[in-house]
């Protein structure tokens, strides 16, 4: 899997092309890479002394629709460099962001990744399939816990692949399941080999990941990118969470009578077996 071109070979490549004010922008953002990463518009402008239209076309000179989109590369490109936790923990304090500032823009990445009727369209394979088959990373296995817990409260044949049981628990998938996978850079080889599987066998894959280099993005049906970052040595699970309740909050809703009927049963049962002080 390659990683993302770096923000410097990025300028580099159109030096020559640069206006004087674009290359004060270029020298703030090659000293502080963070700003770009992490600031607005308005912040980057301000610290060069230039106008937020500047820093528009600066963004799209280096081939960016946008600086939103140049932004999401420049975090990609952190998370790339930094991607062991032992250089996070090496190099942290100069190129990772304070952890308020990372899982806040993770948090917006995941309400802009639903806008526009995502949400519904990735819930809508999770209502629909006879059973939902749920595949993680090491790094994603907090959102897939949270997804499978709130999901087995509103429908029923939900299940987690477990690595030591692949070749018993693949075998019983069919064209009528779904599968969500949730796995981001480093990519797990046995995630995307279970993931090509599920799609070999007619299963509808959706896959929650953080680029669109990344190796489920072919196989899935329907796939959603969000931001990962890293939160001291280790990548975040907040945003993985997040997008996880909001899954099944979409789900619940479009099953409406059928998952508040499951919820009532399960209820009574907890209440028959006195599972609550």
């Amino acid at each position: 899997m390659d990683t993302p071109t770096s923000t410097s070979d990025l300028i580099a490549a159109v030096s020559n092309e640069l206006t004087p004010t674009e290359r004060r922008i270029a020298e703030e953002v090659l000293s502080e890479p963070t700003l770009l990463a992490f600031g607005t518009v308005s912040d980057l402008a301000s610290r060069v002394g230039t106008s937020r239209p500047s820093i528009v076309r600066f963004a799209n000179k280096l081939g960016f629709d946008g600086y939103t989109k140049l932004q999401k590369h420049v975090r990609s490109d952190f998370s790339h460099q930094l991607a062991k936790p032992s250089e996070r923990i090496r190099h942290g304090e100069r190129k990772i962001p304070p952890a308020r500032t990372a899982i806040s823009g993770a948090i917006a990445s995941v309400f802009t990744a639903l806008e526009g009727g995502q949400l519904a369209e990735l819930a809508a394979p999770l209502v629909k399939a006879e059973t939902v088959w749920i595949l993680s990373g090491e790094t994603s296995q907090a959102g897939a816990r949270a997804f499978q817990s709130g999901l087995s409260m509103v429908r029923s044949g939900v299940r987690s692949l477990e690595e030591h049981s692949y070749g018993t628990q693949l075998s019983d998938a069919g064209s009528n399941d779904a599968a969500i996978v949730f796995d981001f850079f480093r990519y797990r080889r046995q995630v995307t080999k279970a993931a090509q599987v599920f799609a070999d066998a007619g299963v509808t894959v959706v896959a929650i990941t953080d680029s669109p280099l990344s190796p489920l993005v072919d196989l899935a049906d329907v796939w959603c990118e969000i931001e990962v970052p890293a939160v001291g040595p280790f990548d975040s699970s907040v945003p993985v969470v997040a997008i996880a309740e909001l899954l099944v909050s979409q789900v619940a809703r479009d099953l409406q009578d059928d998952a508040t009927a499951r919820i009532d049963r399960i209820e009574a049962i907890w209440e028959q077996t006195e599972v609550f002080i």
